[in-house]
């Protein structure tokens, strides 16, 4: 049970960061690698903040901070013409050096004893913390999933996942696709942030390095979601990325369990599930293919 409850406030932790790479991956086309960078800053300004007294200060700044980062990396791509992948490079690459100034130059922080968004709605549980854990991350999740679906049914969510259908053809409805573009990638990066900065407090912990291979993980999570919530619209896609990272960290938490893996081994272990998340799309279209074979096959030997 506690496996799974640890799994559960993971999983909807790093939610929000499947729900930002959605965004940017699916909705928008673009394959934006500001995550990292935008993560890790969203942990760093929580984690700050929370040190300096201002837990619930750092989860707002930390998700202005995600949304600068996503502001940058549009404006690379839209007014200097740098592509989308190479301006996201520049923005994390630039991204580590602010991180590590935000921190004093200091390549980690704690926050024990330090008082944390989950300390302080705990009383409210009976001071359990698990409790709270859990139910602020569930509600925080829910409250991000319908604000996003929200925002995408008004007008200019709905240009934003035009441009991100046919770009050429919103251009010729006369949006501003600049507009559209940076919008959605600051609102991308400030979900990712977010997702930083609840894991800050949430392990009282910041470290400049907590954001690698999290570009990989989080597209990780979308894909498995996928595979069970399958692709009906950004409702099913909002769910399916955060079902998806509860799912990851629960193989995740499953193999660190057992004894079979050494402790050394478990990168290795994390790479090879992510690799088998990013290559179901392709198993399923090979599936596909055998079966419509088989089909045809049978129809040919009918006739």
């Amino acid at each position: 049970m506690t496996l799974f409850i640890g799994s559960l406030q993971l999983g909807l932790i790093y939610g929000f960061l499947a729900i930002g790479i959605y965004i940017s991956f699916r909705i928008m086309n673009i394959p934006d690698l500001t995550a990292e960078g935008s993560f890790t800053f969203g942990l760093v300004v929580s984690a700050v903040c929370a040190d300096a007294g201002h837990p619930l200060l750092g989860i707002v700044l930390a998700l202005i901070a995600g949304a600068v980062a996503g502001v940058v990396t549009g404006a690379l791509n839209v007014y200097l013409r740098i592509p989308a992948i190479l301006a996201g490079i520049l923005t994390m690459s630039g991204l580590y050096s602010i991180n590590l100034l935000t921190m004093d130059s200091k390549s980690n922080l704690t926050l024990i004893g330090t008082d944390t968004i989950f300390s302080l709605i705990a009383p409210v549980f009976g001071n359990d913390l698990d409790m709270a854990k859990t139910l602020v991350n569930v509600i925080l999740v829910a409250l991000t999933i319908f604000l996003i679906y929200t925002f995408f049914k008004t007008r200019i969510g709905l240009s934003i996942r035009a441009t991100g259908d046919n770009e050429y053809m919103v251009r010729a409805s006369s949006i501003n696709i600049s507009v559209t573009k940076i919008l959605a990638l600051a609102l991308s990066n400030a979900i990712i942030a977010l997702s930083g900065g609840i894991l800050a407090q949430y392990q009282q912990f910041a470290d400049i390095s907590s954001g690698v291979g999290m570009l990989v993980v989080g597209l990780a999570s979308v894909i498995i979601g996928e595979a069970f919530l399958g692709q009906r619209g950004i409702l099913c896609g909002l769910c399916a990325a955060v079902l998806g990272s509860i799912i990851y960290r629960l193989l995740i938490a499953l193999a660190y369990q057992t004894n079979i893996f050494p402790s050394a081994a478990f990168r290795l272990l994390s790479a090879v599930i992510v690799t088998i998340a990013l290559a179901i799309p392709a198993i399923k279209q090979l599936i596909d293919m055998s079966r419509k074979r088989k089909e045809n096959l049978r129809h040919a030997d009918l006739d």
